[in-house]
């Protein structure tokens, strides 16, 4: 049996009466959204391979290394809301998630 596709959910964050989703630049959620309390910066490496066969027999590996850098936003609306952060690749959106209540 063939399942029908699951849609993606749009990351997006409600700044008092404005919205911010998928793909705002950051400067697009400072302005709507103002300073986060917090701001938070990592880096992230993978790793891939590739196999390439060789007429031979045998086959080469090559091995190459991907870095991306994210940068996560805290902004806590207070103690009836719940924490946001926001995360930012290469300056755009991809991700709001929940936290516990603010304060």
């Amino acid at each position: 049996m063939v399942g029908a596709p699951v849609a993606a959910e749009a990351a997006s964050l409600r700044c008092g009466r404005a919205l911010v989703s998928d793909g705002a630049l950051k400067s697009e959620v400072l302005a709507k959204c103002g300073e986060p309390e917090a701001k938070d910066f990592r880096t992230v490496t993978d790793s891939a391979g590739s196999w390439t066969p060789e007429p031979n027999g045998g086959a080469t590996t090559e091995r190459r290394s991907v870095t991306r850098e994210y940068e996560d936003w805290t902004y806590n609306f207070g103690p009836r809301r719940l924490i946001q952060v926001v995360t930012f690749e290469n300056g755009r959106l991809i991700d709001v998630k929940s936290a516990g209540y603010g304060n």
